[in-house]
């Protein structure tokens, strides 16, 4: 069954409101209603994506990551290690996110 696009765009921009909704009202940095709209906004921007493909040919030029669980835990190590990157550091990441950019452009 192919989602409607238009359908599935509401659903997001409802989900992006939700998200922000709990961001804005969180209690603390472990709120699971914060959780609960992030995974609910991947969701819908996954069945957008694939009904913007599947009905118009197209695609967002968004992607979401894949995060194993080891991953986060991986995360939550490194957080305590970001105070250590230098000025070159900084520089080396600028790159990278422009050539992100440029593989996601036409």
């Amino acid at each position: 069954m192919t989602v409607d696009p238009r359908a599935a765009l509401d659903r997001l921009v409802a989900a992006l409101e939700a998200h922000y909704a709990a961001v804005a009202a969180k209690h603390d940095d472990d709120d699971p209603a914060v959780d609960d709209a992030y995974d609910v906004l991947a969701d819908a921007f996954e069945v957008y994506d694939d009904a913007l493909g599947t009905v118009h040919g197209e695609a967002t030029p968004f992607y979401l990551a894949e995060e194993d669980d080891d991953d986060l835990d991986d995360e939550d190590d490194e957080d305590h290690h970001d105070d250590d990157l230098d000025e070159d550091d900084d520089e080396d990441e600028d790159d990278d996110e422009d050539d992100d950019l440029a593989d996601v452009r036409h």
